[in-house]
């Protein structure tokens, strides 16, 4: 397999997968600022601080108001992160490998392009039900590529973008409260409206019925540790590292505990560190803390599988993906 097809599988579910979380991350602010009350009520600036993308935004707008923050977040083509442009990216990833994805998914992710298109046309940035339809959109968009696409080393390395890049943004959802609610954390802990909250949270991650069969009761510390280290939900940041290594080691073919490049190096000691981390351990060593951590171990995951896979040689050439047998 070229890796230049697998470089272009790769990142168009990533950034499939970006454009949905930024709506996410656009509702779960929406849901707690709706239960802030007055004083609190009209928080956007932490929501561009979560997202990382800070800097390019007070490059591109003076206040941090609620029409600047949706627009730069879902339509602002100067923006490389916002939805328009992760669809834009994600398409044309896919032309590029178009001999190697299905035409169903082809075709969705067309109809994907053309409904954010309209929107950014009609200037819908305060409609919520358009981030919904990113949501559906995306949803609909994976259930097709694992229903069309041969489960063999393209579909491996979709796979792995898309759950590495939900390990990121979950990571960020469960910061969005650490952001928004830092000055009045400890004071509504265990009330009413600390429970509103945490629920706000899970259901931005599509987590509160999943979260309720499990535990029952919110209770933030096991809002946390379902949302990082729960080893079977979908969007907990453990089930998406342990995902992405399967995916990995399918690829090379390298057996599972061992590892073959720094890739898989990277990607099997993060996996290690969350399997055998506690909530406790999360909640000692400080959540926005542990997070800041993760983060930056996925970062340097990204970065080696880019360094072990699609690198471009000195003589500027990108060779074919190799398993372990073919190398042999």
């Amino acid at each position: 397999m070229l890796s230049r097809v697998a470089d272009s599988v790769f990142w168009m579910a990533r950034y499939i997968e970006r454009a949905e979380n930024v709506a996410r991350f656009i509702d779960v602010n929406h849901n707690l600022t709706l239960d802030l009350g007055e004083g609190l009520g009209d928080q956007w600036a932490p929501l561009v601080y979560t997202t990382g993308d800070h800097e390019e935004f007070f490059k591109l707008y003076d206040q941090a108001t609620r029409e600047n923050v949706l627009r730069f977040l879902a339509f602002d083509k100067k923006n490389p992160n916002s939805i328009f442009s992760c669809v834009c990216s994600a398409r044309e990833n896919a032309r590029t490998a178009r001999e190697i994805i299905s035409s169903d998914m082809w075709e969705e992710l067309n109809r994907f392009y053309l409904l954010v298109r309209d929107a950014v046309n009609s200037g819908a940035s305060g409609d919520y039900e358009f981030f919904a339809e990113v949501k559906r959109a995306s949803h609909l968009l994976i259930g097709t590529t694992d229903c069309t696409m041969s489960h063999g080393e393209a579909w491996n390395f979709a796979r792995m973008g898309r759950l590495l890049e939900r390990a990121d943004k979950t990571t960020r959802i469960v910061d969005v409260k650490y952001f928004i609610l830092l000055p009045q954390a400890a004071a509504d802990v265990g009330t009413s409206l600390d429970v509103v909250q945490w629920s706000a949270l899970l259901r931005s991650a599509s987590a509160l019925e999943m979260y309720r069969r499990n535990h029952g009761r919110i209770q933030p510390q096991k809002v946390i540790d379902f949302l990082l280290l729960d080893r079977n939900f979908p969007r907990s940041v453990r089930y998406c590292v342990g995902g992405a290594e399967d995916s990995l080691h399918a690829v090379t073919g390298t057996p599972e505990g061992t590892f073959g490049n720094r890739a898989e190096q990277q990607l099997g000691r993060l996996r290690s560190e969350l399997d055998f981390t506690s909530i406790d351990d999360v909640i000692s060593s400080g959540l926005h803390e542990f997070v800041d951590v993760v983060q930056d171990r996925l970062n340097r995951t990204g970065e080696a599988i880019y360094q072990s896979f699609f690198e471009i040689d000195a003589g500027g050439n990108r060779g074919q993906i190799q398993t372990q047998e073919q190398r042999q």
